[in-house]
């Protein structure tokens, strides 16, 4: 028998005699699959530190293509899992390494620090990032000869997706989606200790991930949660990923996040940040759906005065973030 769809809010229900599923009408939009199956993966290095084991390894994203990350096994008692996704801050020599603590900004040294708390984590390159740059694949952070090269090639991931009616935002979560399900299966803390992590342009990728994947318990997005209304109203940029033919048309950044909902998501964001200027108006038209939920206390939001980039102060309130709910749930 054909599936027959019925619409109810934000919802489609798809049912035939062998299967229901609920799936958030935003995300059929956005034509976005969830990776669900086992990822086979190969360890490439092995570096042992004091508190914990970091593994570089290999698996195939949504296109059969390439992706490296850097895996951190706590050597004491694992209290849960995240998938961490590094910034953009308009170098794309850096992905991976800076979130694993080998390059780059000190306060977006997240997974040796949550390693060090019993938090084992993900952190893979984005696509066009790193080892995955197109033009210097599997060269870490080896500088191109013409850095203009990794911009351009970055956009023509964009372009040529939208010329084929598909975007780089699909790409984008569905890597992430495969990330999550390796995590999830290594995580012995069970399937109720799992998060998601990013500042600026990986809290973009939490905020188009989180919502369509319930595996996700905790959210975290830092630098990022912005209206487009805000944007175009500021005329701030829009990151490639997040150009998304015909989705403001009908959609925008609380749609979303009220998607999250009765899951836990904190919301970090400065007065002074372009990128996040409008984040408070944002948590607060969220507000009823966690309500409604009977979930009210796991929407957290946090302002802070200063810029886009991360500092001390944000680092730590996101770290302690995790290790609370960890702790707790």
């Amino acid at each position: 028998m054909a599936a027959t769809f019925g619409y109810l809010d934000h919802i489609i229900v798809v049912t035939n005699p062998n299967h229901i599923m609920a799936q958030p009408e935003i995300q059929r939009f956005l034509d976005i699959h969830i990776h669900r199956e086992q990822v086979p993966f190969e360890v490439v290095e092995v570096h042992e530190e004091k508190r914990y084991t970091r593994k570089l390894i290999r698996y195939a994203g949504s296109e059969g293509d390439e992706v490296r990350a850097f895996l951190f096994l706590p050597k004491k008692e694992v209290v849960g899992a995240v998938l961490v996704h590094h910034q953009h801050d308009g170098d794309r020599v850096i992905g991976k390494s800076e979130v694993a603590g080998l390059a780059g900004d000190p306060h977006q040294f997240f997974c040796p620090a949550l390693a060090e708390r019993g938090i084992m984590t993900l952190a893979p390159d984005s696509i066009c990032f790193e080892d995955r740059r197109t033009n210097m694949k599997g060269q870490g952070l080896e500088p191109a000869p013409d850095p203009d090269d990794d911009i351009m090639q970055h956009f023509n991931e964009m372009c040529y997706r939208l010329l084929n009616g598909t975007t780089l935002m699909k790409k984008v979560i569905e890597d992430s989606s495969i990330a999550l399900s390796l995590l999830s299966e290594l995580n012995p803390a069970g399937p109720d200790r799992l998060g998601i992590l990013g500042h600026s342009y990986g809290g973009n990728t939490v905020i188009f991930h989180s919502p369509f994947d319930e595996r996700i318990k905790f959210s975290c997005s830092s630098g990022a949660v912005c209206s487009y209304r805000e944007k175009f109203s500021t005329q701030t940029g829009i990151e490639m990923a997040e150009t998304i033919p015909g989705f403001t048309a009908r959609y925008d950044i609380e749609d979303l996040l009220r998607l999250i909902a009765p899951r836990h998501l904190l919301v970090l964001s400065a007065d002074e940040d372009i990128y996040a200027m409008d984040a408070p108006a944002v948590c607060e038209a969220v507000e009823p759906a966690f309500a409604a939920a009977n979930a009210a206390d796991h929407l957290t939001q946090v302002r802070f005065k200063g810029a886009h980039a991360l500092d001390g102060e944000r680092f730590e309130v996101i770290l302690g973030w995790f290790v609370e709910k960890f702790g707790k749930e």
